[in-house]
């Protein structure tokens, strides 16, 4: 802030009222941004990942955040009629270590000749000693004693080189660096030491873009059973490539997963990658703006409006943002109740309540938080008057309100847009262990790769079983 000196108000003081009018409005003025700019510091400092979109790796570890979640009436532990996963006992055990007695405890006679008898058994569950199996293929060919033709048989469609890896080696290294996101150096290590097999980098990389490779046609069906589907959750996220910044979008169902890295957020990629200007389904989403230029429904996640809620309560202590969190939070436990129910609807009554009550939370907001008046003695701003965060989630919420509820209207429309966020949790793990991909290759092979992982979770079928199949030519299409 400037410093006034005497000598400047004196001056101001000797040409009159309005040079010291002049004067003292500027450092109001100046008193009132800097106000405004504290306030603002304070708030985002105050935010974390459960009052705002920030995600959790900023939280750090001083902060302590309050759960949405509602406490449980269920027991810690076990619930009544979950399976356990306890060893159990084999009927046939794959090998028997007999302990013999073999002297006398007390004379020391020696009792190797006489039969003893199973007084108790104890079985271990183990692995066996682990190596790769070398196969050796080998043609041969045979002269016909008739009419003298030289017949040659052939090698197995896959078996292409002199020497070369299978397909479970090769489905395993992708398994490992894929999936379990190990990275490329430390898949080397853990086939060392389990099977003693010394792969190497440059191998595992051409393993997994052979795989990328054969999962294109298999993309392109993921790509159209979700443009088919009611109901898809949409999102994206940034993700370093190549050491600049882009964005991985996930198209989610409850059966299919697509992910796209692109250089793009907005319309030109969600075009490129080609699920929504066809897609005539319900979206679920954040309310980025570019998904509103799709002729789809559009429903927006409740999960991303509680954590702004959240903010509003608990920093600004604003009571309507309170009553908004218990008001969205009671009628997504009904609808969840009337889904128990098999109902597929609420009552128009208690639909017709809901709405009202809505509406008089949305009231109490805007008497909160009133449109920023503009001080007619200070010059006209330039563009739109800036307005507070809280109104700005208002007028959100209200004109977007067929959105925000759309989870109370159609059973079929989610409260949140969780399983988009879910999908994309593992992605940003990937980031954290590796700190992003060294080329765009590497990027695209990732993204199509875990689509058709995600995929296979969902629907419950075996993941390494499916990548193996892959390198035999047969991929699974899901």
């Amino acid at each position: 802030m400037k410093n006034i000196s005497r000598a400047e108000i004196e001056k101001a003081y000797q040409e009159g009222v309005e040079a010291v009018i002049a004067l003292i409005e500027g450092f109001v003025k100046e008193v009132r941004e800097i106000r405004e700019r504290v306030e603002e510091l304070e708030n985002q400092k105050s935010k974390n990942s459960k009052n705002s979109h920030k995600p959790p790796s900023v939280d750090g570890f001083g902060k302590q955040t309050k759960s949405l979640r509602q406490k449980s009436e269920k027991e810690i532990g076990g619930q009544t009629g979950h399976e356990g996963q306890n060893l159990k006992w084999e009927e046939t055990a794959d090998a028997v270590i007999k302990h013999e007695v073999t002297i006398c405890g007390v004379c020391g006679e020696d009792l190797r000749e006489i039969e003893g008898e199973v007084v108790e058994q104890r079985q271990v569950h183990d692995i066996p000693k682990v190596k790769i199996e070398v196969i050796e293929h080998q043609v041969e060919k045979k002269v016909c004693p008739h009419c003298k033709l030289v017949s040659i048989s052939k090698f197995p469609s896959g078996v292409r080189e002199w020497v070369e890896y299978g397909e479970k080696v090769r489905g395993l290294v992708t398994y490992l660096n894929q999936y379990q996101l190990i990275p490329s150096q430390r898949t080397q290590e853990i086939m060392k030491d389990v099977f003693d097999c010394k792969i190497s980098e440059g191998t595992i990389y051409n393993q997994v873009q052979k795989c990328y490779e054969m999962l294109e046609p298999v993309e392109e069906s993921i790509k159209a059973k979700i443009q088919e589907s009611e109901v898809v959750h949409f999102d994206e996220t940034g993700m370093q490539v190549n050491g600049s910044g882009q964005w991985l979008h996930v198209s989610s169902t409850k059966t299919h997963t697509h992910y796209q890295v692109h250089q793009k957020r907005g319309q030109i990629a969600m075009d490129e990658i080609g699920i929504l200007p066809n897609f005539k389904g319900k979206a679920v989403h954040d309310g980025f703006k570019s998904y509103n230029q799709y002729e789809c429904k559009h429903y927006l996640c409740n999960a991303h409006h509680l954590r702004e809620l959240v903010f509003v309560h608990e920093q600004l202590k604003q009571s309507w943002a309170e009553q908004m969190i218990k008001f969205l939070c009671k009628v997504n436990d009904l609808v969840k109740q009337s889904k128990l129910d098999g109902k597929s609807a609420l009552e128009p009554s208690v639909i017709t309540k809901f709405e009202l009550e809505f509406q008089t939370i949305i009231d109490s907001g805007y008497k909160s938080n009133p449109e920023p008046k503009i001080d007619p003695d200070l010059p006209k701003p330039k563009g739109r008057v800036k307005r507070s965060k809280p109104l700005n989630l208002i007028l959100r919420l209200d004109a977007q309100r067929k959105q925000t509820l759309g989870f109370m209207y159609d059973f079929a429309v989610p409260f949140d847009n969780n399983l988009a966020e879910r999908d994309i949790r593992m992605t940003k793990l990937k980031q954290k262990i590796s700190g992003g991909f060294r080329s765009e290759s590497g990027a695209y092979a990732f993204a199509r790769i875990r689509g058709y992982i995600s995929t296979l979770k969902k629907q419950g079928l075996s993941i390494l079983g499916a990548l193996t199949n892959i390198f035999r030519n047969d991929p699974l299409f899901v």
